[in-house]
């Protein structure tokens, strides 16, 4: 058990001091000693090199008084490891030569355990552990299937993942084969993260919030269920949906510990959603983070006076901007660590 148990004892709805604190992408492009390492290495080196990994997750835990490290990884090294090369590309960001198109693109996918493959991503695991003794949480990620699934079938970022919608909606078979192997690789995955110690599992679904309501419901919710239940008994589970406020009452009835939420709802309406039956994670606006320290503190405040210190982690809507200085960063933890 971490010594700093604020998080866990939040996602296990006990009362605390405080809310915890955390903030996605952390260790990440605003800080001076990342660039450092990013100038050195590319992109998936980072990621591959489990040393380095390990290097990157502690940073910002070496320099803020962060209540969990989240490691350093991509969503993208599940497709990478059933058998889609992306790569990051200058200017462009994740690539894929070749994307899904057709049904026997879905078969020539692996499915199942591919850990084999992804041994350097537990290894980095183990070190952050060593690293962190034993004084804060460690949380594991993935991505949600959809938001994978629109990867593999774009090929790239996409402001409207129309591609991958047509796919969805045209071959629907061949779709859900898609995100049922996403799936399966996905548990073995997290379940083996489990194992390298993490003791939280973040499940971020990006781009759900470019679906309907009813179509969430196809694509994207049933695929996240089955990896909350497949792990929900071993540690507890977060799923971050961006943009999908409107499924917030239908996911607060899983047996997922907390669900994250985006900058775009207030946290009366939030709570209202849900209930008060889950803790919820959020919502600070990432480019509020731009705003002087001043401002942000004061913001902080009543952001968590709005959602109270009960069930609620503090964190942004969204992973946090490249461009932010790391006084600011340094406000918003410094806000929610001072809270009275």
């Amino acid at each position: 058990m971490p010594k700093n148990d604020l998080l866990l004892k939040a996602l296990r709805g006990e009362e605390v001091s405080r809310p915890p604190v955390w903030m996605m992408r952390q260790a990440g492009r605003y800080l001076p000693e990342f660039m450092e390492l990013k100038n050195k290495y590319d992109f998936f080196t980072r990621c591959q090199t489990p040393e380095l990994a390990a290097e990157i997750t502690l940073q910002p835990y070496r320099r803020f008084p962060i209540d969990a490290a989240i490691i350093f990884s991509d969503i993208l090294v599940i497709p990478q490891a059933i058998g889609l090369p992306f790569e990051m590309k200058p200017g462009v960001g994740p690539w894929l030569e070749n994307p899904v198109r057709t049904p026997a693109d879905v078969e020539r996918l692996r499915s199942g355990n591919v850990n084999d493959e992804l041994q350097y991503v537990f290894e980095a695991l183990k070190l952050v552990k060593e690293g962190l003794n034993d004084e804060i949480p460690l949380i594991g990620f993935a991505g949600s299937p959809w938001t994978i699934f629109c990867y593999a079938v774009q090929g790239q970022g996409s402001k409207n993942f129309d591609q991958a919608k047509a796919f969805a909606f045209t071959q629907t078979k061949a779709a859900h084969a898609l995100l049922q192997k996403i799936t399966d690789a996905t548990i073995f995955y997290l379940k083996e993260k489990i194992n390298s110690g993490a003791d939280v599992i973040q499940i971020f679904d990006s781009w759900g919030g470019m679906l309907s309501p009813n179509d969430y419901n196809e694509f994207s919710w049933p695929y996240i269920e089955q990896i909350v239940d497949a792990l929900y008994d071993e540690v507890p589970v977060v799923v971050f949906a961006k943009g999908c406020w409107y499924a917030l009452d239908m996911m607060s009835k899983s047996n997922a510990s907390a669900l994250g939420v985006d900058w775009t709802i207030r946290p009366q309406t939030a709570r209202d959603l849900t209930n008060f039956k889950i803790t919820l994670q959020g919502n600070f606006d990432p480019s509020r983070l731009l705003s002087p320290p001043e401002v942000i503190q004061s913001m902080v405040k009543e952001m968590i006076d709005d959602f109270g210190t009960y069930k609620y982690i503090a964190n942004l809507g969204h992973g946090i901007l490249p461009n932010i200085p790391v006084e600011n960063a340094q406000a918003f933890i410094e806000a929610v660590v001072n809270y009275k």
